[in-house]
């Protein structure tokens, strides 16, 4: 390569590093300003908290977060080992369809099983006119609104983060590890016991780990439940006391937490790499069973679809069309609908970009930094959505101030909440949130990318710019397309930071439904409902696809 074009492949390297070294400061702005507000202090706070609020929230999450992990690894291993282990008529169904409550956020099960479990509600009131009763004086289920409900509800939510890596990891297992259990007298439960499920400890811990950060970021679920976990003392603490600081100071004990999960989670990752020799040989079959078998497996896997989607989703298409009939769809309904696809586009394509500097500095510049600012600038998706939001409301609050004072000295111009009321913010706290995503996704379509596509861009005298146009790009459209698609379904369910950060009198079609069902008005909501858990699919459709080829 000629002398001249080393230098400036050089410099457009060392830009592309400044960039991606800004994307990491983005990330990392917010946490800054969490700690420093809350070295300010609170007064009096942490007596009040100590004496009220933070025992009884502690206690709540700890046993909330070992509930739900304990539900989710039994649900979503058993039912990865159902679908690689054993063949029977159903199966392929199966292993899609368990994904499905994917497609249904945490508050939005706890909203429609509130309804559909209610006192007066339709399965009461059909179990007591099936055992005779004609009240519920004489006979009711115990309150969904407990601790029991919210672990089974979020744990039937949730368990796919169990059974998508967990899956993999069967499916990659050596079928002559299997063959030699066998050889050695080890019966077939026992080969799952002590082969294949020992090998897939990683996988677990791993999706345990996300499902518990999902738990972590629940604000709805819990407090239609009557949980109150440390994020709803987070909103609480802002939005009752309106008190910012100790806000500050118990969202960085949150995330606390969820460094110690993380970690965790690495922990029990450092030994995968001895499980890599699996894939050079032949895979795991399954073990053909008899139709009636087959039926009583297949009847166990359709369990977790019923409660996690097939029931919530069938009872808001019911009230969604019982609410049409009635009134029609509100006209507010589609300014939510605009507002929601409008905040979750901008926010995807400001993700998308930063995500393809993040990931081509990478590529471009391997080493220490980029590693290190790929690593700030994925770090949060980690952390809870109330824990952004009061992060990015220092940081975009002092932006709007500074704002303001310049406009009124030098313009004599009054501008106030730039940042907070034009949406900014929100989409800023959307990137910090799902950059990650983003940059995780492309990084693994430039892996795909053969390095000598580079060295012969390099050899023919283009840029570092112009090879990742030319070549990268194109080449990475169905990463791209994926990408994308998760970031945007994910703005669009995202339930904490939109609720705290909506500039206002702006609805979205999450904050409509935990409005109305903080108010106990369900029917209202049916429709919004429905509409997020419709476009919630769309994420459960890919991964199916990326499942057939594993």
């Amino acid at each position: 390569m000629p002398e001249c074009s080393k230098r400036r492949f050089f410099r457009a390297g060392t830009l592309w590093l400044c960039l991606s070294a800004i994307s990491a400061a983005l990330v990392l702005l917010p946490v800054l300003a969490l700690a420093l507000q809350a070295a300010q202090g609170s007064e009096g706070l942490w007596s009040h908290l100590l004496a009220t609020t933070l025992p009884v929230a502690f206690i709540d999450t700890i046993i909330l977060l070992t509930g739900v992990g304990i539900l989710v690894a039994i649900l979503g291993t058993s039912s990865a080992w159902l679908v690689t282990a054993y063949d029977f008529r159903g199966r392929k169904f199966l292993e899609w369809a368990l994904l499905l409550p994917l497609a249904v956020p945490t508050y939005i099960i706890a909203y429609a099983y509130l309804d559909i479990l209610h006192p007066i509600g339709p399965a009461q009131s059909a179990l007591r006119a099936i055992l005779g009763y004609t009240s519920p004086r004489e006979f009711r289920l115990p309150d969904i609104r407990s601790m029991t409900g919210c672990i089974l509800l979020l744990g039937f939510v949730l368990y796919p983060y169990v059974y998508i890596p967990t899956r993999a990891m069967f499916l990659t297992q050596s079928s002559s590890l299997i063959d030699a259990a066998r050889t050695l007298g080890v019966t077939r439960n026992a080969i799952f016991w002590r082969v294949a499920l020992p090998m897939a400890r990683p996988a677990i811990a791993v999706g345990i780990s996300l499902a518990l950060m999902e738990t972590l970021n629940d604000i709805g679920a819990a407090e239609f439940l009557g949980i109150r976990t440390l994020t709803v003392s987070i909103y609480t603490t802002w939005i009752t006391r309106s008190d910012l600081p100790g806000a500050a100071q118990i969202a960085l004990a949150l995330l606390l937490i969820v460094v110690i999960l993380v970690s965790l989670e690495r922990w029990a990752r450092r030994k995968q790499r001895f499980a890599s020799s699996a894939k050079r040989s032949q895979n795991f079959a399954p073990y053909k069973v008899s139709p009636l078998s087959g039926a009583g497996l297949f009847i166990a896997g359709l369990f977790p679809i019923l409660i996690g989607f097939a029931f919530p989703a069938t009872y808001l298409v019911i009230e969604a069309w019982k609410r049409m009939r009635f009134a029609g769809i509100s006209p507010r309904l589609y300014d939510e609908i605009v507002t929601t696809i409008t905040l979750a586009t901008s926010a995807t394509i400001v993700t998308l970009i930063v995500g393809l500097i993040v990931a081509y500095t990478m590529r471009l510049r391997p080493g220490h930094a980029s590693q290190w600012f790929f690593r700030f600038s994925t770090m949060g998706y980690a952390a809870p959505g109330t824990v952004i939001a009061i992060g990015v409301l220092i940081v975009t609050g002092s932006i709007d101030r500074m704002i303001s004072n310049l406009a009124l000295s030098w313009l004599n111009i009054p501008v106030s909440l730039f940042l907070l009321g034009s949406g900014a913010a929100l989409i800023y706290a959307y990137l910090v949130r799902f950059l990650a995503i983003s940059a995780g996704s492309i990084e693994a379509g430039f892996n795909r990318i053969p390095v000598t596509y580079d060295q012969a861009s390099r050899t023919l005298g283009e840029t570092a710019t112009g090879t990742f146009r030319l070549i990268h790009l194109p080449l990475s459209k169905t990463a791209l397309s994926a990408a994308a698609l998760l970031v945007f379904v994910d703005c669009v369910k995202e339930l904490p930071a939109t609720l705290l950060l909506r500039s206002l009198n702006v609805e979205t079609l999450a904050t409509h439904l935990y409005g109305e069902a903080a108010r106990g008005t369900y029917e209202e909501a049916s429709i919004a409902a429905l509409a997020i858990v419709a476009i919630g699919i769309l994420p459960v459709i890919v991964l199916s696809r990326i499942g057939r080829r594993l």
